[in-house]
């Protein structure tokens, strides 16, 4: 009797205190502090994947970027205003940013709040390659308009802002921003922007609105996996492009001179990585197929010399490629001096190798019989035609061409028959000169 009462007890509280932290509010952060690119996409589409899975309250974007690739912006704002738990976009801390790329990523949030000393705008698309025709430019100028107002009007923000952080490059601070219609709330810090919008209403989609529970909500925040920071760092143009100009000159380099073995291991696994980086970047396969074309012209010189006419030729494909490598689109690209600086050095580094590899086939071998031709060593047995000299502190059965030669004359070695050293006197040779 007192073992089931207690038994019920212990039931009891378990069911309760199961209930209490069923009932435990959640919410999933995720910082977005640099460029956009396509590891920010698969983040924050794994982060409300997660949150919608584990019935959060919200997904917390705190931002505080300069921009990035427009292709991966899309994919976002996609995914953005198809969710079905409702996103938070806060640029933060004091002094961040939300440029570029970051307007249409905090457009797209059912709430956008800003920290003071903070700015958003700026929103002009830049091409990576760093110029671009009149006529394409407004073509993509005018696409990009259409876009941020569509995300504007959709979230009930103000349209014409949007279209001047496009067209214009305004940008506004967070009490510029608040009075315009742009963001919903400015507040100092995370937890006063919780609290403050804690029952404020959002539109999830056509049908259904939410009630935003935010008040002592604990917060959580997705680790990031190793392959997660690996893809942030190389997924960057600029270390994406440096992997396939390293990658290839390993390769050569290797090319050049076999059994060294690290330029050949660093090489490979540089181009790997710079492949699977290429592949989720907005390149264009005319600049990778000039890069292709230079490394093979770089190729083509080490097996037919040519005082270093391909060497020039393929210099001047690399640097075609460098800036033809990706499309124009993005805040991100590869610095002009890179582009023009390195293409230089690898030629130079490839030219080196070559010469030090043609120069190195030319050399004598420094040992053997085939060392011997051309040296001069001194008869120890008499040559009649056959005897033995001592040359470089060896005795070697030599025979003369010229008749016989006495016993400490100096020959000098013309040729070789197997292991006999084929003579002549010294005066002999000097006479013919």
């Amino acid at each position: 009797m007192w073992y089931d009462k207690n038994m019920k007890r212990i039931l009891l509280l378990f069911i309760f205190l199961t209930g209490i932290l069923s009932a435990e509010k959640v919410g999933y952060r995720l910082n977005i502090d640099s460029a956009i690119g396509p590891i920010t996409y698969y983040q924050i589409k794994n982060t409300i994947a997660i949150a919608e899975k584990n019935n959060a309250e919200f997904v917390l974007l705190v931002i505080d970027t300069p921009g990035g690739l427009l292709s991966s912006t899309r994919k976002i704002v996609q995914e953005l205003l198809s969710s079905e738990i409702p996103v938070i976009a806060y640029v933060y801390p004091k002094g961040a940013q939300c440029a570029s790329a970051g307007v249409f990523i905090a457009l797209s949030c059912h709430i956008v709040a800003m920290a003071p000393a903070t700015n958003i705008g700026a929103a002009h698309p830049v091409p990576l390659t760093g110029q671009q025709e009149e006529k394409m430019e407004e073509k993509v100028v005018n696409d990009t308009v259409s876009f941020v107002k569509s995300i504007a009007k959709y979230r009930g923000r103000n349209p014409d802002w949007a279209e001047k952080a496009v067209r214009k490059s305004i940008s506004s601070t967070a009490e510029d921003a608040l009075k315009k219609g742009v963001i919903d709330i400015i507040a100092d810090n995370i937890d006063e922007l919780l609290t403050a919008i804690d029952g404020k209403r959002v539109k999830i989609n056509e049908s259904t609105e939410k009630v935003l529970h935010t008040k002592d909500t604990r917060l959580l925040t997705p680790k990031e996996t190793f392959k997660e920071r690996i893809l942030k760092v190389i997924s960057d143009p600029t270390i994406a492009y440096l992997l396939l100009m390293f990658g290839t000159l390993g390769i050569l380099l290797e090319l050049y001179h076999p059994g060294v073995g690290i330029p050949g291991i660093v090489g490979t696994v540089s181009l790997i990585l710079a492949f699977f980086a290429l592949h989720t970047l907005p390149i264009n396969i005319t600049g990778l197929l000039l890069i292709t074309v230079s490394f093979i012209l770089f190729a083509i010189e080490a097996v037919t010399p040519t005082f270093g006419l391909f060497i020039i030729s393929g210099t001047i494909t690399l640097l075609l490629g460098s800036f033809f490598l990706f499309r124009g689109e993005g805040e991100v690209g590869i610095p002009i001096f890179l582009k023009t600086g390195l293409p230089l050095l690898i030629s130079l580094i490839l030219g080196f190798a070559i010469w030090f590899m043609l120069r190195t086939k030319k050399r004598r071998v420094a040992t053997g019989k085939e060392a011997l031709l051309g040296e001069k060593g001194k008869v120890v047995k008499p040559l009649t035609p056959e005897g033995l000299i001592f040359i470089q502190g060896e005795y070697w059965k030599a025979r003369s061409i010229s008749g016989s030669v006495p016993e400490g004359k100096e020959v000098v070695v013309k040729s070789c028959e197997g292991l006999t050293l084929i003579v002549e006197p010294v005066d002999e040779t000097k006479t013919e000169r």
